[in-house]
């Protein structure tokens, strides 16, 4: 397993935890976005990897970009650089084959930070956390797909209302608009994160894939569109082996034994 300068990565029951761990709040900065992007395809081309948690170190998760970074940029060409490589490596992680799910801990979840945890397919959150896109403080606005991911998930609105005012909301609050799939005590989000992790581990991964292949090809198809997309890949699966054994497990009143293929 290699080592990273601002990212720790540890493998347990066939999910990989990956640790921001940049202090003191875990800033994206160059060196981190790249370790990160390293240390999760190492977690993707890893056959023993079937989740993957993505978590902070410390108090934060990621409390947003290196705003001294920000600050040496000179010029459209730099600047559009920068934010395309945030882009790029969100976009992988949204588009995984293996579920990946945000262990969002300590006290925020800001700007960069938000977006990871947007690109994530599952976000569990410390009760302690706040959320929130705070460029428009800075003059800028979210670059890392805030302002497409969040309105997806929470609707135009409220979306608007987050990145025009720059507020954070709690953790709860977040829970009710749907940013984040469940609320934990403080100090418990690794534990619940580990315990999706060994449930989705038991499900074949052709599957899982492919269902996170469906979700993210349909919403950007009209609904019509969706559906027959749903049709074609549902149809692939049943090629499979995992299929032929999950049809088996459940006649045999038995638990599946998927091989992922």
């Amino acid at each position: 397993m290699a080592e990273y300068q601002n990212v720790k990565m540890s493998i347990e029951d066939r999910a990989a935890l990956i640790t921001i761990d940049h202090p003191p709040a875990n800033a994206f900065d160059t060196q981190t976005v790249t370790d990160l992007a390293a240390a999760f395809d190492e977690a993707t081309a890893n056959p023993e990897v079937k989740v993957i948690i993505i978590t902070g170190a410390g108090q934060f998760f990621v409390a947003g970009a290196d705003i001294n970074e920000i600050k040496r940029i000179e010029g459209y060409d730099q600047a559009f650089s920068l934010v395309r490589a945030g882009q790029q490596l969100f976009e992988k992680i949204e588009c995984s084959k293996k579920p990946v799910i945000a262990a969002i801990n300590g006290r925020a979840c800001l700007g960069g930070g938000n977006e990871l945890a947007m690109a994530c397919h599952i976000r569990l959150a410390e009760d302690s956390v706040q959320f929130g896109q705070p460029e428009i403080k800075l003059g800028i606005i979210p670059g890392w797909g805030g302002t497409q991911r969040l309105p997806r998930l929470v609707g135009k609105g409220r979306a608007l209302e987050i990145i025009l005012t720059g507020d954070n909301i709690k953790a709860q609050e977040a829970y009710r608009v749907g940013l984040v799939n469940k609320v934990v005590p403080v100090g418990t989000v690794i534990r619940e994160a580990k315990r999706w992790a060994k449930v989705l581990s038991m499900w074949g991964g052709v599957a899982m894939a492919t269902a996170i292949q469906s979700v993210n090809e349909g919403l950007e198809m009209d609904l019509a569109e969706a559906i027959k997309n749903e049709a074609h890949l549902f149809a692939t699966l049943t090629a499979t082996e995992d299929m032929r054994e999950g049809v088996n497990a459940f006649l045999e009143k038995r638990r599946p034994r998927f091989q992922d293929k």
